[in-house]
């Protein structure tokens, strides 16, 4: 299974922030959403970064409730990893695992397509096993 596939079976909507929304806003959007990251994108959709809860309860860790005032600037990872839709969920899981995070945003011709959680990887690789087990269980008891 791909990318595109877990795109077509969950939506491609993704919800996203402005590089000047205020960390508190981002933290509304994400209760709002009910989101762990939301990818901080301009109006043509281009990536500029990417903010997790993470992100915000490490600044707060560190310098107090004064970081929810800061710009969604200046606590977002800038460098974001994004995969395409054409990626296996196998080449997703170890992109995630490896790089310990949770969410990937996909990217179609340098443009936000949707996003993918390390949820929905595990999802849809729990059912193509279940799917494998099924058709195993068949072949054997048609075969014998």
């Amino acid at each position: 299974m791909s990318v595109a596939r877990i795109l077509e079976e969950k939506g491609s909507d993704v919800f996203t922030l402005s590089e000047d929304a205020s960390i508190l806003d981002a933290v509304r959007e994400l209760g709002d959403h009910k989101v762990g990251a939301m990818v901080v994108a301009d109006t043509d959709r281009t990536i500029k970064g990417i903010l997790s809860e993470r992100d915000v309860v490490g600044a707060i860790a560190k310098r107090g409730v004064g970081a929810l005032s800061e710009p969604v600037s200046a606590l977002m990872t800038r460098n974001v990893i994004t995969c395409t839709e054409d990626m296996a969920i196998n080449t997703l899981m170890e992109l995630m695992t490896t790089g310990r995070f949770r969410h990937l945003p996909v990217e179609r011709d340098g443009k936000l397509a949707g996003i993918v959680s390390i949820g929905d990887v595990v999802k849809r690789r729990i059912a193509e096993i279940e799917q494998e087990a099924a058709e195993i269980r068949h072949y054997i008891t048609s075969s014998a």
